[in-house]
């Protein structure tokens, strides 16, 4: 099992170990700064991190030695707009959203994704980026829009382990989109999706499909899931088409999902109430979790807080490499780890920032 933790939060980033049986929390990396992600790359050991510094605007940094010492390299960052064009939202890095690594075959390539919609990849390990325009220029990403962010973002990566070339990418709000050319040419995959939200006429659309997270599994990496912001999805053609889950447990509603690296058939949510509540579903915060595709679902309470409001956001919750370590943080400073499997939850602090991402180290 992995024995260390990134936490990325609000004001700061953390970093836990575990010795002796015992998780212990070090001191913090950019204290009072907002992490918005961290990317351990377990092909070189390096250790990312983006910050979102508001009024100073997006920084990158990059540690070579487990975070003990931290460079800044450079941040993603958008083109000019066309000569005479204003456009809505406008072509300016707000955030990266998710950073994720290429294939074991591509030393050094970086994905990141970003809002306003933007995907970038490096292939210096961040020194540079480029944005991938084959899908910013794509005609379907006018009609994408914000999911709780005034701008779309691509909040979701996942590079076919068999293959880099195989590309997928989630959008809030723009559906999933597969590459089978490392990003020459996109098509839309969300087929068998419903956006409740939408008009009628538009519910099947894969280009309004609000994804809140997409994660596929290592070991079978043509099955995916799916938090929708109507449902539970899954898929087993590579994102191509995608099947509801009919009876998640509790909730359809949720951000969180990580599923078993060994077993595409074991996958774990954080259901909510929805839309204007978004608190956990009766003052329990729980985690459900299938073991056999979405057919049934057991509700994981032990050691998690009743009452509680606390949301867990899309890259709160975490898996390790052996698919039985767990890792969830919460909006209101809540940490906890699950040594087997979610049965049990053991609270590591109540009092930590508003948790946006935790990862372990692989």
């Amino acid at each position: 099992m992995s024995d260390r933790l990134f936490v990325a939060t609000r004001k700061g980033l953390f970093t836990l170990a575990r010795s002796g049986g015992r998780w212990s929390l070090g001191e913090p990396a950019f204290l009072g700064d907002p992490v918005t992600n961290v990317l351990p790359d377990a092909r070189d050991g390096t250790l990312y991190a983006a910050l979102n510094l508001g009024h100073f605007g997006v920084k990158m940094r990059r540690s070579k030695d487990g975070g003990r010492t931290w460079e800044e390299h450079a941040a993603p960052s958008y083109p000019s707009p066309p000569e005479g064009t204003t456009p809505n939202p406008p072509w300016k890095l707000v955030q990266v959203w998710c950073l994720e690594p290429g294939g074991t075959d591509e030393p050094g390539v970086l994905y990141a994704g970003t809002i306003p919609g933007g995907l970038f990849r490096s292939r210096d390990r961040g020194d540079t980026w480029q944005l991938v325009t084959s899908l910013w220029n794509h005609p379907a990403r006018t009609e994408w829009m914000g999911g709780g962010y005034d701008a779309p973002g691509i909040h979701s990566i996942c590079v076919d382990p068999r293959d880099s070339r195989r590309v997928a990418v989630a959008v809030s709000t723009g559906g999933v989109w597969q590459s089978r050319d490392r990003g020459e040419t996109w098509a839309a995959g969300g087929s068998g999706m419903q956006a409740k939200y939408m008009p009628p006429e538009r519910w099947g659309d894969p280009n309004v499909q609000d994804v809140h997270r997409m994660v596929a599994c290592p070991s079978q990496p043509d099955t995916l899931w799916v938090q929708h912001h109507n449902g539970v999805y899954r898929s087993t053609d590579a994102a191509a088409s995608w099947q509801e889950v009919r009876d998640p447990a509790l909730s359809c509603f949720g951000f969180a999902v990580a599923v078993d690296p060994n077993d595409a058939n074991t996958a774990w949510f954080v259901p909510a109430i929805k839309d204007e509540n978004r608190v956990p579903v009766n003052a329990q915060l729980a985690v459900t979790r299938t073991r056999d595709g979405g057919r049934t679902f057991d509700v994981l309470l032990e050691g998690l807080p009743t009452p509680a409001y606390d949301l867990v956001y899309r890259h709160a919750l975490a898996i390790d490499a052996t698919g039985e370590r767990l890792a969830m943080g919460s909006t209101t400073g809540g940490l906890w780890i699950s040594e087997n499997r979610g049965d049990t939850w053991q609270c590591i602090s109540a009092h930590l920032p508003p948790v946006f991402a935790v990862r372990f180290q692989q």
